[in-house]
Order: C-alpha cells, then structure tokens, then sequence
C-alpha cells in the first residue's frame, strides 16, 4: 500500500505541477495576447499619425503651388500699377497735341505711338488688360471708380456719362477700376 500512496502522491505532485504549468502557459499567453493587442493599439496610432502627416504633406503641396503659381501670375502686381501713370502721360500726350502742330511734329507722335503699342504689348504678355468704358455703358462697380455724378438730361441713372481714366485688369484682379462720372439722371 506504501506503493499505491507512493504512486497517488506521484500522480498528485503530477497533476499539481501540470495545473501549474498550464497556469502558468495560461498567464503568459494572457500576457502575450495583452502584449499583442498593445502592439495593435500602438500599429493603428502609428498608421493613423503616418495618414494624418501625409495629409499634411499633400495639402502644404497644394498650398505652395497654389502660392507659387499666384506669385508667377499676380507677382508683378506692383510693378504693373506704378507703370500705369506712364501709360496715361503717353496718353495724354498724344491727346494734348494740336492738329496744327500733327504735320510737323509725325516723327515724334510716331515715337510716342510706338512707345504706346511697345507698353500695351508688355502689359498684355504679363496679363495686363486695359478696362475702356465707353459713354453709355453701364456703371460697374466691380470695374469703375465713379468720380462724380451728375444729372444729364437725356440719360439714365447710373449710366456712364464721361471717362476720366481708363482701368486695368491683372488677369482676373482689378489694378485699378476706371474712373468714370456717373449719371443721376432721376426716374421720370
């Protein structure tokens, strides 16, 4: 019977030690599995980081094209203004001389031409486009600076009744608006 005990106490320490050992196969695969959904938690953080910066990246691409191709187009927006006052003295120029002195003075109304259509050519190569509003057109805010308003019999409220400065556009953004008197004709 010692034996049986013997051999009892043998599967018993068996059994326990077994116990044990699963215990512990049980806690470390816990462990594991912790350890593994805290490797997935931390993958997913990382992915979603990684997505957001490479939005970024896109959007900050974007924005400087956005901002490269504004600065090649409207870049030379303060150049173009200050050229405008030389664009109205060749005008006035040219409309200050008296038909009596037009005969003796062709070679130098030719240069000033010239100089004219040479200014218009650069302004059109760089996206520089005259506003000429015409007596009779309709008052645009959008496009005209109204620098007085008058009531012209024959006319209608708004209408324009005299150019005093023609206005340029930069491509779609306004240089400067054209200077018109306004009409303020009332309704009958």
């Amino acid at each position: 019977m010692a034996e049986t005990d013997h051999t009892k106490d043998f599967l018993d320490s068996l059994a326990e030690a077994e116990a044990e050992e699963n215990e512990a196969l049980e806690e470390e695969i816990s462990n594991e599995e912790a350890e593994i959904d805290a490797l997935r938690a931390e993958r997913d953080d990382l992915k979603d980081k990684f997505m957001r910066a490479l939005a970024d990246a896109e959007n900050a691409r974007k924005r400087s094209d956005k901002d490269r191709r504004e600065a090649q187009q409207y870049g030379g927006s303060r150049l173009a203004r200050d050229l405008l006052p030389v664009y109205d003295n060749l005008q006035r120029a040219l409309a200050a001389i008296p038909e009596e002195q037009r005969e003796s003075s062709k070679a130098l109304i030719e240069g000033v031409e010239l100089t004219m259509r040479e200014l218009l050519n650069v302004f059109s190569k760089h996206g520089v486009q005259a506003i000429k509003p015409e007596v009779g057109d309709k008052f645009d805010p959008q496009k005209h600076e109204a620098m007085f308003e008058a009531p012209v019999p024959g006319t209608t409220a708004g209408e324009i009744i005299q150019v005093s400065a023609e206005g340029f556009m930069l491509f779609d953004r306004l240089l400067r608006p054209a200077q018109v008197g306004v009409s303020s004709m009332p309704k009958s």
